[in-house]
């Protein structure tokens, strides 16, 4: 029988050494300075969605070890990242520039990314990511210590076997239809920075606008 694989994904497991070189980076950048109309957006947001309004993070959050992270989490990732970090040694990066409490892969993720925390989100995690990678390329110790994790703690015992084969393509074709239907529409709201210097500016948006209730 001819069996088509959709998708897999492994759990992810990251790089210690490299996690802790990022985290402290991430507590010198801190948090973006967010202001009033950045709170009352996501404290709205929040309320909307049936959430607590603790509105946005202003402190880093603490470094959690694998098992710790692997208890709070429901499930895996979606994309290959887990399968990534069992071939070579990896981080992941959560800059704050989206409204925390919102559903994952939901419209309500959406919002900020229009707005100013996101753009404040990224500035921050750019800042964080460029000293890293420079941390790995001034510091030996550092690579040294990240290669000896992944081969000595992380992959001795467990080894990666993808369960994709080399001839298995992404199934594009599940999608096919959805995007036939709505490409076209969304090419209306499409940013055109030549024209509008923000995105709310094109849509004719204040900031904040602050939503009532779900629609």
């Amino acid at each position: 029988d001819t069996v088509q694989v959709i998708g897999s994904a492994w759990r992810p497991h990251f790089n210690k050494p490299i996690a802790e070189a990022l985290h402290a980076n991430a507590v010198r950048v801190g948090m973006p300075p967010w202001d009033d109309k950045d709170q009352t957006l996501a404290r709205a947001v929040q309320v909307m969605m049936g959430r607590p309004d603790s509105g946005l993070h202003t402190s880093v959050a603490p470094l959690r070890s694998p098992e710790e992270a692997a208890k709070a989490s429901t499930g895996t990732g979606s994309d290959d990242i887990g399968d990534v970090t069992w071939t070579v040694p990896s981080v992941t990066l959560y800059y704050p520039a989206n409204i925390p409490g919102t559903p994952g892969h939901n419209w309500a993720d959406a919002i900020a990314m229009a707005t100013p925390i996101a753009h404040k989100g990224v500035i921050a995690g750019a800042k964080v990511q460029a000293m890293t990678l420079l941390d790995l390329m001034l510091r030996p110790k550092l690579m040294s210590d990240a290669k000896d994790y992944f081969a000595n703690v992380q992959t001795k015992t467990t080894k990666y076997r993808p369960l994709m084969a080399p001839t298995d393509q992404p199934a594009t074709w599940l999608n096919a239809e959805k995007m036939a239907k709505y490409r076209d529409q969304m090419r209306t709201y499409y940013y055109d920075p030549s024209k509008y210097e923000t995105y709310l500016k094109q849509l004719g948006i204040s900031y904040p606008t602050v939503p009532m209730r779900a629609p």
